[in-house]
């Protein structure tokens, strides 16, 4: 096993069994109270049947549990072979719609590492080699000009192209990228303006395209349950029915409010899209959507056509064909009811999925105008639609900046100003909007619960948001008897918080909460008679 410091590009060649191995010690300490012995979750060492499985061989954990080892020597070998195929087409295939910055990022990377200090994942590994952004970057460049050009494929290690190339090679690169975010923060801080994140993305997508090869929750969990049933959780359209006719009554009960939603509705000027997994896991969120649209008077609906009602797109992680067929038919959805535009609802991935990447594949009489629900919901406090009492609120309160939402897509003021106006106590991470970091949970890493990933997620992946969490509450962290709410508008988001805090026991140590935006603003209504929130119920 090497030394962190001394690993290598090319050391992903090596027939070694593990190149690294990650030790508590060795990450990014923590901020108080975390700070104290004992307060650190454990890593274990994968089991040897996952080893004898999977490619362990990068740094022990396992994030593609469809990539198993091949039985013979004729498998291996099709393997690379279907590797570099796939390789030579993302960088000649006109219709690769990165491909220019593409080109641009793998050409002209001037190795300044400044991208270094802006990647979560490398600060919070302790600044390990192997988690560098360049790092995969470079991997490729060497496999590149061994294989494509007449120079590597003559002068080899002379030129740079020092890699020996076999299964366990391509296995640990296609691990490496899962191993990054795609929150592209290397991307805004590159002074050339590169993006080692499209690199990542790219090896996942001829992993997926070319091999067949793609984490089972994005994939066959997610697009193929979301393209036959449609939606990612497998809830089709009768239980999706009964779903809302619970949260109805449920509501009701609870609140005394006489909820219905508008299912179907042709010519509505709005069709809400949600993350599916939000009807499932977080029941509240559209519940409080609902609340918020009918008291501001918006003529709005959901659709209960095949994807209609589901914003996930989890293709543009791993496979352009997949995002692709399911935008289309999201689009198809909002054309048939004729409505004026698609809003997202809290999930970050779909406003990038449907704003701005099925813009460019679907047809122009086949596009339907798509809007963020976040200017939506700040012209309801702006313009006083609704009553708010900010005092029902009145608890500390921080705000998670979703990747997609702030950096790729520039909507950063909307949710501040919802919450500077209806929470007392808000206050800013360090840093915030554009500059914020991800929450560990981006690019599939969210719903990856499987095998042993989920400590690497939970341990490295999101630590840095967790540091956030707790610089943000600093001076009330230790008061339990005081709520302290992780605001996190988007579903894939509020997903990974939900797996820091239990990896940590926050919520039952320190009454760590968190949810979204909509949910603060309906217990803030005034009409509302009892708290929105369970963890204010006395």
């Amino acid at each position: 096993m090497l030394n962190q410091k001394d690993l290598r590009p090319k050391d992903l060649g090596r027939s070694d069994e593990q190149l690294i191995k990650l030790e508590p010690n060795q990450l990014m300490p923590l901020l108080p109270p975390y700070d104290k012995p004992g307060m650190e979750p454990a890593l274990t060492d994968p089991k040897p049947a996952w080893r004898e499985k999977y490619c362990t061989s990068l740094d022990g954990y396992v994030g593609i549990d469809t990539l198993t080892r091949p039985k013979t020597k004729e498998e291996e070998d099709e393997f690379v072979r279907k590797f570099l195929t796939g390789l030579e087409k993302i960088f000649t295939d006109a219709n690769n719609g990165v491909l220019q910055p593409l080109l641009l990022s793998f050409d002209y990377c001037a190795k300044c590492d400044t991208c270094s200090a802006a990647c979560h994942i490398y600060e919070a590994s302790g600044k390990n080699e192997l988690y560098r952004p360049i790092f995969r970057s470079e991997v490729l460049r060497k496999i590149v000009k061994k294989y494509f050009t007449t120079s590597g494929k003559l002068l080899g290690g002379f030129v740079g192209a020092d890699i020996d190339v076999n299964w366990e090679t391509i296995a640990r690169l296609g691990e490496l990228a899962y191993r990054c975010n795609l929150c592209r923060r290397c991307a805004q801080t590159c002074p050339l303006g590169l993006d080692n994140a499209i690199l990542s993305k790219e090896i996942r997508k001829i992993f997926s395209q070319e091999l067949g090869i793609a984490p089972t929750p994005l994939h066959a969990k997610g697009t193929v349950n979301q393209l036959t049933t449609g939606s990612s959780t497998g809830l089709g359209k009768p239980a999706f029915l009964d779903t809302l006719e619970f949260l109805e009554e449920d509501t009701e009960e609870k609140f005394g409010i006489k909820l219905k939603f508008p299912v179907d509705k042709k010519g509505a000027d709005i069709l809400l899209f949600h993350n599916a997994g939000e009807f499932i896991a977080w029941p509240e969120n559209p519940v409080a959507f609902a609340i918020l649209f009918d008291a501001a008077g918006l003529n709005w609906t959901l659709s209960s056509d095949i994807i209609g009602y589901d914003s996930v797109n989890y293709g543009i992680w791993y496979d352009d064909a997949m995002a692709k067929k399911v935008a289309l038919m999201q689009m198809k959805a909002a054309k048939d009811l004729g409505v004026n535009r698609m809003v997202m609802a809290e999930c970050g991935h779909a406003h990038k999925a449907s704003a701005v990447v099925a813009d460019r594949m679907a047809l122009s009489d086949m596009k339907v105008p798509v809007e963020s629900c976040l200017p939506i919901l700040w012209e309801m406090v702006k313009n006083k639609t609704i009553k708010f009492d900010p005092s029902k609120n009145n608890f500390p309160v921080t705000l998670h900046d979703p990747c997609n939402v702030v950096r790729q897509m520039g909507i950063v003021q909307p949710q501040r100003d919802v919450l500077k106006a209806i929470c007392p106590q808000f206050r800013e991470m360090t840093p915030h909007g554009v500059e914020n970091y991800c929450c560990g949970g981006g690019s599939g890493f969210a719903i990856m619960n499987y095998l042993n990933f989920p400590q690497f997620r939970d341990s490295v992946a999101s630590r840095m948001k967790f540091n956030q969490i707790l610089g943000a509450f600093q001076g009330v962290m230790e008061n339990t008897s005081i709520p302290k709410y992780i605001c996190a508008p988007c579903s894939n988001c509020k997903g990974a918080m939900r797996a820091i805090l239990e990896h940590y026991d926050a919520t039952e140590k320190f009454n760590l909460q968190y949810g979204g935006l909509v949910e603060l603003m309906v217990n803030a209504m005034v009409s509302l008679k009892k708290p929105f929130f369970e963890f204010l119920e006395e």
